[in-house]
């Protein structure tokens, strides 16, 4: 049997998911939003357009966007640099919804079509226990065959819309690879929390959508342990840039690094956003808060009023924070300070660092001390900050995350490469293509 974990593509990471209706009811030209998003390069471009004849198109306008997709990406398809996923319609519990998907990828892979080359897979909804996978996997093998495309040439990524679908998640790692099956062709889980609330009968005071942390450690799970890539689900509110980026923060700790993006401005902050910072900053926590410090002059600058220092005498300090306060001599102040402040690495830093480890371990050491210090200040008084962190094989092995993650936008975003260099500089573009592996 086929080692599940094994991944079957050769993107590790998917940043964006970008849907787009593919017919638009009342237009001159009803997929205009289509031919929009087909031309979008660069930052605003997604790593997957997902042209979407499930919900994002009304029901009698399906047939029509089937067309669309066809001809928008017959005519664009070969420039468009990210992949090309159409969602068609699906249902666990409808066999005719079921069927009418089938024959809308039928229709879009078909070679004499034009657009079949360029199609790198399908997005499949409302999916429900690992059986109804299954009859999916079925629906583009016979697909294939039909089309005589290459067996597993089309990918399949579902929508966990629904309780039972959560629950396959846990069954993939025994179906992947069976012989009765293609399930190998599994790429992106996505989740879909709004039918997700609905199946789940899940009510809040306010109307709004329960965060789901758990569907989303779980979908993240569910991916690690098939070799498959885990997408969070859209963020409705499109103006809120900071409260995107903030779900994005909490997405990447649980090892979810795509999201669903609905414009093209979502699209270039989730593009960005997992990226290694292009400059190091310092944080320091006040009151359960990390506040960003401002670098002046060489120092570390705090300019808020929650956090106070003040000389007392020789070496003799007053630290209040809140309604907290304490003396302390040189020693006990830098110790409280250091517990307090925290390192963001720029990519530059990260590079530095595991190029520094890459030449100890070829001179035979195993872990070596790598420097961090700073200078703090806060009103008159200044403080000199230095710690020392081990970095041993563990330590590489984790920093390399998001030098892979850039190493995989590299390779395969070729129109993102000169905002890149002007993000970060050519040189430590170059060095970041060439460490680890």
């Amino acid at each position: 049997m086929t080692d599940p974990t094994a991944r079957h593509y050769d993107r590790e990471f998917v940043r964006t998911f970008f849907t787009s209706p593919t017919a638009v009811e009342g237009e001159d030209d009803s997929a205009k939003l289509l031919r929009r998003a087909a031309q979008l390069r660069g930052m605003q471009a997604p790593d997957v357009w997902v042209p979407d004849n499930e919900d994002a198109t009304a029901p009698s306008m399906r047939d029509e966007g089937v067309e669309n997709v066809v001809d928008v990406v017959a005519e664009h398809g070969a420039d468009f640099p990210g992949e090309i996923h159409p969602r068609i319609v699906w249902h666990r519990d409808d066999p005719q919804t079921r069927y009418r998907g089938f024959q809308h990828a039928l229709d879009i892979a078909d070679p004499q079509n034009g657009a079949s080359e360029y199609i790198d897979g399908f997005v499949i909804p409302e999916v429900g226990g690992v059986d109804d996978w299954k009859k999916a996997d079925e629906c583009l093998t016979i697909v294939e065959h039909e089309h005589g495309l290459d067996p597993r040439s089309l990918s399949m990524s579902v929508i966990v819309e629904s309780g039972e679908a959560e629950l396959a998640m846990g069954d993939l790692r025994e179906e992947i690879g069976k012989s009765e099956n293609n399930l190998e062709r599994l790429f992106l889980l996505v989740d879909g929390e709004v039918d997700y609330t609905k199946d789940m009968r899940a009510m809040t005071p306010t109307g709004e959508l329960p965060p789901w942390p758990e569907l989303r450690h779980n979908t993240s799970r569910g991916a690690s342990a098939a070799g498959l890539v885990a997408v969070d689900g859209p963020y409705d509110d499109i103006r809120d840039v900071e409260g995107y980026r903030e779900r994005m923060r909490e997405n990447r700790a649980k090892g979810m690094t795509g999201i669903w993006s609905l414009t093209p401005t979502q699209v270039e902050v989730a593009n960005t956003a997992p990226l290694p910072p292009e400059s190091g900053r310092w944080l320091l926590d006040v009151d359960g808060e990390s506040v960003e410090l401002d670098p002046e002059d060489g120092r570390q600058v705090y300019r808020g009023n929650a956090l106070s220092l003040e000389a007392t005498g020789e070496d003799q300090y007053v630290l209040r924070v809140g309604g907290d306060e304490r003396t302390l001599d040189g020693d006990e102040l830098h110790e409280k300070l250091l517990d307090r402040t925290s390192y963001v690495p720029s990519m530059d830093d990260i590079v530095d660092s595991m190029e520094a480890f890459e030449t100890a371990k070829e001179s035979g050491k195993g872990a070596i001390a790598m420097t961090q210090s700073t200078t703090l200040a806060v009103g008159d008084v200044e403080v000199d900050l230095s710690r020392d962190r081990m970095w041993d094989e563990a330590t590489y092995q984790a920093a390399q995350t998001p030098i892979t993650l850039f190493q995989d936008v590299y390779e395969h975003r070729s129109d993102q490469h000169e905002e890149l260099e002007e993000r970060y500089g050519a040189d430590v573009v170059e060095r970041a293509t060439n460490v680890g592996g």
